[in-house]
């Protein structure tokens, strides 16, 4: 790898939009998944608890996805993981319309899919970014590429939606398929470089593993504390992902009202993660970590105390955007503050597996809560607490190096 001093500013430009653009369709994909649960059920007639379990399943995957690709992108690059990614999720969702069972949807969408979207994700990307680019430059590039990814929420959503309107679930699906492919090309600025000559910093690098890092990491007190909070994000996030059209279906509202709620969040969150990006040069991240927790927990009182219109809906999703996979840029910048970042891509991988794990609780317990309660208010209240339980996790966190690091 190059020392992040030789890379010029148009190549390293070139690397952000690149990563961004990898992550605007596998995010993409990823978070419209929601639209498809009552189409799919009534294409299958499997019902919302056994889609929203295969959905949950996904959720786990994916984090699992990650430290696993991670670990990969670090030993031999990360181009070569994002096309294996890109192959995984286009198969995984091309076959999602031939099943018609639940363990047909673990395989296409709890699986396939889920695991290739991991594979050109957060943990990935912007660990191949970090690695090159100078220290100064690393939190706007982690909220630049984090915009991506809601960039392809806002477009996403109300795409898929007008084509099921239109053609139908079936051919939102395959369109879905065709684009992931459009990452292959884009993994050429990622490719690994040829190696410069070591400096002094690349010879002490060498003289830790990546498996004794990840001993290092498990051993710091303030590595657990990130994984806690990201826990609730993940539980927040699938939560909404996967039964906001639900939400807004008990309403009595329009398909077309959540479709343009998600896009909303994701426009909104272009806004939230360049500005957390820029933030985190200037502020401590836990203290920004704070802040977005504990927002969460206020805006979700509002709307529960709010008339349900459509206009709550389109108010409610703009504030969350702000919030929503900001805390991304934070969280993967405490980590390389704490070991460096020659080990990104696995360490933060493992933060998301945690966030994952979240998110498995927040798609499967929504559907178990609106199979038997009928409603999501017990989802809304735990999201209440957790959120305010990450808030004040995050304040202990020591941003300060540990131990043996990997190379800055």
């Amino acid at each position: 790898m190059p020392q992040s001093n030789e890379m010029s500013p148009r190549a390293a430009w070139g690397l952000m939009l690149a990563a961004a653009a990898i992550l605007m369709i596998t995010m993409g994909a990823r978070l419209t998944t929601g639209l498809f649960i009552s189409p799919i059920n009534t294409s299958t007639g499997l019902g919302i608890v056994s889609i929203s379990f295969a959905l949950a399943i996904g959720q786990f995957v994916w984090g699992l996805a990650q430290p696993v690709f991670g670990v990969m992108a670090d030993k031999i690059g990360s181009a070569k993981v994002i096309i294996l990614g890109a192959l995984l999720l286009a198969g995984g969702t091309a076959l999602t319309p031939f099943m018609s069972s639940q363990w047909g949807l673990l395989l296409s969408m709890g699986l396939l899919t889920a695991a290739g979207a991991g594979a050109g994700s957060f943990s990935i990307l912007i660990g191949a970014a970090t690695q090159t680019l100078p220290p100064q430059r690393r939190p706007f590039a982690a909220g630049f590429i984090n915009a991506g990814g809601s960039f392809g929420q806002f477009i996403f959503a109300p795409l898929m939606q007008a084509i099921i309107n239109s053609a139908g679930w079936v051919a939102a699906m395959f369109t879905m398929a065709a684009t992931t492919l459009l990452t292959i090309p884009l993994a050429w600025p990622l490719r690994r470089r040829a190696p410069a000559t070591p400096s002094p910093a690349a010879i002490a690098v060498a003289e830790i593993s990546l498996g004794a890092q990840v001993k290092l990491a498990l051993r710091d007190r303030s590595y657990w504390c990130l994984h806690a909070g990201f826990f609730t994000c993940g539980f927040h996030i699938a939560f909404l992902v996967t039964h906001l059209p639900g939400e807004v279906a008990l309403c009595s509202l329009s398909a077309s009202v959540s479709a343009t709620a998600l896009a909303l969040i994701g426009l909104f969150n272009i806004v939230g993660s360049l500005g957390v990006g820029a933030l985190g040069a200037r502020y401590r991240m836990k203290y920004l970590l704070f802040g977005i927790y504990a927002s969460r927990a206020a805006l979700i009182g509002i709307y529960l105390l709010a008339p349900k219109t459509a206009w709550t809906f389109y108010l409610f999703a703009a504030s969350l955007g702000l919030t929503w996979l900001a805390t991304v840029p934070p969280t993967a910048g405490i980590v390389g503050k704490l070991f460096g970042t020659r080990y990104l891509a696995t360490l933060f991988g493992l933060t998301l597996l945690s966030h994952q794990i979240g998110g498995f609780f927040g798609a499967w317990l929504g559907g178990l809560a609106i199979s038997r309660l009928g409603n999501y208010n017990w989802m809304w209240y735990a999201d209440i607490v957790l959120a305010l339980a990450a808030a004040l996790v995050n304040l202990p966190i020591r941003e300060a190096r540990v131990g043996h690091l990997a190379t800055t």
